[in-house]
Parts: C-alpha cells; sequence; structure tokens
C-alpha cells in the first residue's frame, strides 16, 4: 500500500490590516513586479482571509499557509508571526 504525501502549500507574507472577527485576520500581501513592456516595477496588493489561532494583532508581519476551504472566504490560516506591530 502506497502513502501519499500532501503537496507544498503556498506560502506567502503580509501584513494584518484587520482583527475584529473572531479567530479570523484579514492579511494584506504585496507583490512587486515588473512592467512586462515599460520595466517599471510595479506594486500589487492582496487582501486574504485567514484562520488565525495565535491571537494576532493589527500590524503584525504574518506567515501565511493555503489550507482548505474554511468558510466562504477563508481559505489561508496563519503559520507563525514574524514581526510584532510597534
Amino acid at each position: 500500500m502506497e502513502v501519499k504525501t500532501r503537496v507544498n502549500r503556498k506560502i506567502k507574507i503580509g501584513r494584518i490590516i484587520s482583527n475584529k472577527m473572531d479567530k479570523t485576520v484579514v492579511v494584506s500581501v504585496e507583490r512587486q513586479f515588473a512592467h512586462p513592456v515599460y520595466k517599471k516595477i510595479l506594486r500589487n496588493n492582496i487582501k486574504l482571509a485567514a484562520h488565525d489561532e495565535l491571537k494576532c494583532n493589527l500590524g503584525d508581519k504574518v506567515k501565511i499557509m493555503e489550507t482548505r476551504p474554511l468558510s466562504k472566504t477563508k481559505r489561508w490560516r496563519v503559520v507563525e508571526i514574524l514581526e510584532k506591530a510597534k
């Protein structure tokens, strides 16, 4: 019998922009990329809802990992707090 291992899950790093919900935080993830034609560096922000068991605060820098759907919008969970807010 063959045992299947889990696939590598996506990991992103971002900042907490909202923690008003119970066990849910909204994380802003910034992505930088060069414009395909003009080569100017552009920034793109996305907001992701993440499950939070670690009691994160506003402004904390966190690492989030992709997981199974936990609710209508939650598909991520907080793995660790990288930096506390000042």
